[in-house]
């Protein structure tokens, strides 16, 4: 089914995020970005606006916090907007043995890749369940099918945010409520950086470009499909995945996110 209206995007400001509000605005949606970068917040929704006709709002927010997303649920109340599609995208990856990372950065990823996003959409989506429509987006990874020494956090939140997508559209399809979750490879963003894996195999290897997985998104959203999978070689990986010893894929794993 189609899903119009007002979309909110978090982790808006670059990478998949920033994409996403392109590809929006481009299908005629109005926004709601959100980060904690306001500068990039502010030309982001001012480019969107100049390019599409399109009505931009930005709300600079730390997703972290976890009061941040009762705060941002009262700000679109408090601005009277209807939020139609909720997109969680915000989220982090950290690279390391997790008894040497730092816990509190650990914390953070939790927080982020898998609280947030669970209170926004019980939030919003209760919101949606009771008007009898919406859309709710969220951005998994191929992670989510394997497990992931030395990115250890990362790869098991995106296994929540797969399984609680899946189980979440089984529960709202009912009540006009479409649920999709977005599992990319890799993507050229700033995310390699920010997790500090540039020089492991996984974060220096071949990327999927940024646009395209966005593109695939939006698509399957407005499809109605639960999972979305981007590229040929991912969606036959993520495939004979069940059929792999476990032994091996967690070898794998380690072998990609171990630094050269």
């Amino acid at each position: 089914m189609t899903v119009d209206g007002t979309t909110l995007i978090t982790g808006a400001s670059a990478g998949i995020g920033k994409a996403l509000a392109e590809q929006f605005a481009a299908n005629g949606h109005d926004l709601v970005l959100v980060a904690r970068r306001e500068d990039r917040l502010a030309s982001l929704a001012e480019d969107l606006e100049a390019d599409h006709g399109i009505t931009a709002e930005y709300v600079p927010l730390d997703l972290a916090d976890r009061q941040a997303p009762y705060e941002l649920y009262e700000e679109t109340q408090d601005r009277d907007i209807q939020v139609d599609i909720l997109v969680n995208n915000v989220g982090i990856g950290t690279q390391g043995a997790f008894v040497e990372n730092d816990l509190d950065r650990e914390l953070d990823q939790m927080q982020l890749n898998m609280v947030t996003p669970t209170q926004l959409t019980h939030l919003y989506g209760g919101d949606m369940a009771d008007r009898g429509e919406g859309g709710v987006l969220n951005v998994s990874s191929t992670a989510a099918w394997f497990p992931g020494p030395f990115m250890t956090i990362y790869y098991a939140s995106k296994a929540y945010m797969k399984s609680f997508s899946e189980g979440l559209a089984g529960e709202l399809e009912p009540e006009g409520v479409s649920v999709t979750v977005l599992c990319p490879g890799p993507v050229e963003t700033e995310f390699q950086e920010r997790a500090e894996n540039e020089d492991t195999p996984l974060g220096s290897g071949q990327m999927q470009d940024v646009e395209m997985v966005a593109e695939a998104g939006y698509d399957g959203l407005q499809a109605g499909k639960t999972v979305v999978v981007t590229g040929w070689k991912f969606k036959l990986l993520t495939k004979v995945s069940n059929v792999l010893p476990n032994r091996l894929t967690r070898k794998s794993a380690k072998g990609l996110n171990t630094p050269d």
